[in-house]
């Protein structure tokens, strides 16, 4: 193989996996300059898309999640074993250096083939409750970098655990900061950024909506972004001056840079985004994911004093528009808040990543 390093990554099913293992991809890419990178995921979900258009090779396998209807089970289980000999295959071929697994049950039978190849094998865990393929798995890795500590507690593993952070928070630092102007927004006033995206729907998005509309005497200015499943929902009621509506912003951090406040779920991306950024936030966890793992995401940050977290079932527009100007209003909480998010210091997780696998990699060519 000489120097050439090669890496075989998988993660699918949202981009709450594809994205780190972007991040991941980019860091070794940065590091290495003689490296090839193996993407392998499913057939059928976003990743089949989004990898080859990045110019990474990337190799499908047949997978489905578990629904708890018996007869598709059944079939999924023989999948499973297909999907693992056509990974061996592929894996011998290949030969990498190292396996990478970034969540989704895509990387259940790459991982298993790796191991049973005698591959070493890392795996990150993004939120704080891990998923049910990196709980299975977890036994078969050999180093397992996680995001929050508190996973720790539910990967029964004979391997080594870390904390990385998340991987995605360096690539916030490098997006450019929007002009105010070009979005419509007064220079010199404070901002409120709400992330919405899935923030809710039904009686949550009402709650928004009056929100919204209490801070038309407020020195501040909101900008508001829907997802755009919402937009056409919010876009047919009319807004104070001091409110702007988008559906959408294009490199989000750039946003994000430039507010003084953020309100958004508790997704790992996210958390990590602001995190990274070191902005202070109201984070308000979907209780609809499972294992609320959200909840748990937000908790472990609120605990160290690094966000405000306030639950869905507490959600008012009248608390909401009080926790926003108290925040607002208290310099010291905000920067007591940015100091704690500074000395988690996560800014350079996939450095840390690429570091331990490299390790790893050392270990075992000595």
């Amino acid at each position: 193989m000489g120097d050439c390093m090669r890496i075989v990554v998988t993660a699918g099913g949202t981009m709450g996996h594809i994205n780190p293992a972007l991040a991941i991809i980019d860091e070794f890419k940065k590091q290495e300059k003689d490296l090839e990178v193996l993407y392998i995921g499913t057939h059928n979900r976003m990743e089949k898309d989004v990898i080859p258009k990045k110019n990474i090779p990337y190799e499908s396998i047949e997978i489905y999640g578990f629904t708890k209807n018996i007869i598709n089970d059944i079939k999924d289980v023989i999948l499973i074993y297909k999907a693992i000999k056509k990974c061996k295959d592929i894996l011998r071929k290949f030969q990498p250096d190292i396996v990478i697994g970034v969540g989704g049950y895509v990387t259940y039978p790459v991982i298993k083939a790796a191991h049973d190849l005698h591959i070493k094998t890392f795996i990150h865990e993004q939120n704080s409750i891990p998923g049910k393929a990196n709980k299975l798995i977890a036994k078969n890795a050999d180093l397992i970098g996680v995001t929050f500590l508190e996973s720790q507690k539910y990967l029964k593993t004979k391997g080594k655990i870390i904390f990385t952070g998340h991987p995605c928070g360096a690539w916030a630092l490098d997006v450019p900061k929007k002009e105010k102007a070009s979005l419509g927004l007064t220079k010199g006033k404070k901002l409120v950024t709400i992330v919405a995206g899935s923030l809710g729907s039904g009686s949550l998005n009402q709650k928004m909506k009056t929100f919204l509309q209490k801070v038309d005497h407020e020195n501040y200015e909101v900008c508001y972004i829907t997802g755009k499943s919402h937009y056409e929902e919010f876009k047919q009621d009319k807004y104070p001056d001091n409110v702007k509506i988008f559906p959408y912003i294009e490199e989000l951090p750039g946003l994000l840079k430039i507010s003084d406040l953020v309100i958004s779920r508790a997704g790992a991306g996210s958390l990590s985004e602001i995190l990274a950024l070191e902005i202070p936030s109201i984070i308000i966890p979907s209780p609809n994911v499972a294992n609320n793992h959200q909840y748990y995401n937000a908790k472990e940050l609120a605990d160290k004093q690094c966000i405000r977290l306030l639950e869905e079932k507490d959600l008012t527009a009248e608390v909401l528009l009080e926790e926003v100007n108290k925040m607002l209003k208290d310099t010291t909480t905000r920067l007591k808040m940015i100091h704690k998010m500074h000395s988690l210091d996560t800014k350079n997780s996939a450095n840390l990543i690429y570091n331990a696998i490299k390790d790893l990699i050392k270990c075992l060519k000595n």
